[in-house]
């Protein structure tokens, strides 16, 4: 069985005070919401753990409700930082799962399609991510702005998720995990911890809602 974690339990700290974006309204719906129509579309799915802060479960399970996620099998609350999270969306899963897929919530122009093709993935590997290579170039800024150096781009990929794990794969990586380290993907819990990960190329529009300045470019692309 294959089970999607969709976090939204983040700190949206660079939206603004206050501000939980993953409950802004984006072409009349919750950012959230979009993730989890596309989850319930994927044929490769069959259950939905949704992670958010504690005071939104309830308004979860109403969003949920509201638009027809029959796939959500539990709504939980996530901690301060990913791990948390996502150990919390993995305890939630029921035993017989053998694939997990985990989503940021506030990445809504993931498709069906590339969900399944992210499950598919780990059929013969133990770790897969979305991702494209990076095409701007880089420098690196030792102190403040003030440039140090190019650094060289022709291996970097930018990932994006659902990065999806053999089940028992990405749990064995979160418990190895020093308590110590802060990961900023899944993947690299898995790195971390020796597991394999392959890259999916992916050229469709999937970036992640950041700044509030996001909100224009996403409401034009899913209209």
């Amino acid at each position: 069985m294959t089970t999607a974690i969709i976090l939204a339990a983040g700190k949206s700290s660079r939206m603004g005070t206050g501000v939980d974006k993953a409950f802004l309204s984006l072409v009349n719906r919750p950012v959230v919401a979009w993730s989890l129509m596309a989850f319930e579309r994927a044929a490769s799915v069959d259950r939905i753990v949704l992670v958010v802060r504690k005071d939104q479960i309830v308004a979860s399970k109403a969003v949920a409700k509201m638009f027809g996620i029959s796939k959500l099998q539990a709504v939980v609350a996530g901690g301060s930082r990913r791990q948390e999270s996502v150990a919390a969306g993995l305890a939630a899963c029921e035993p017989d799962t053998q694939t997990v897929l985990v989503h940021d919530g506030a990445r809504p122009c993931v498709t069906p399609e590339l969900i399944d093709e992210m499950a598919a993935a780990v059929r013969k590997v133990p770790a897969a991510a979305p991702g494209r290579p990076v095409s701007d170039t880089l420098k690196n800024c030792a102190k403040g702005l003030s440039v140090t150096k190019t650094v060289p781009r022709d291996r970097l990929w930018a990932v994006q998720t659902p990065q999806a794990f053999q089940y028992q794969a990405l749990r064995d990586a979160y418990r190895q995990l020093d308590a110590k380290t802060e990961v900023t993907d899944d993947c690299q819990a898995a790195e971390l911890a020796g597991i394999p990960v392959k890259i999916v190329e992916n050229f469709a529009p999937n970036f992640k809602l950041t700044t509030p300045a996001d909100m224009q470019l996403l409401a034009l692309l899913l209209k």
